[in-house]
């Protein structure tokens, strides 16, 4: 039996030479770009599982554009909401929507 670590296969020489191309650690920005492919990958499907329910709420009866302006301003703070809320109707009144 050998002392090297089980499943440790060993590198190939162009795995090498690539490692380090023009100061770039091949192997740390490999790992980086898989990451955000998993990422991305695991986004499409949180996509997926949102229009489900988009699609399940639609079905029962909800308007899907008011619950997105719903989740959007959830997001914002009370005086950012307010803000928006003056702006709008100062741009209605500008454009005779409003009195």
């Amino acid at each position: 039996m050998t002392d090297s670590p089980p499943f440790s296969p060993s590198p190939s020489p162009s795995a090498s030479t690539s490692a380090q191309a023009g100061g770039i650690a091949g192997d740390r920005l490999r790992s980086f770009i898989e990451r955000i492919e998993r990422l991305e990958m695991e986004k499409a499907q949180t996509q997926d599982f949102i229009k489900e329910v988009f699609d399940e709420a639609k079905a029962t009866g909800f308007d899907i554009k008011i619950m997105r302006q719903i989740i959007r301003l959830r997001k914002l703070d009370a005086d950012a909401i307010a803000e928006q809320d003056h702006l709008l109707d100062l741009y209605k009144q500008a454009l005779g929507m409003i009195a």
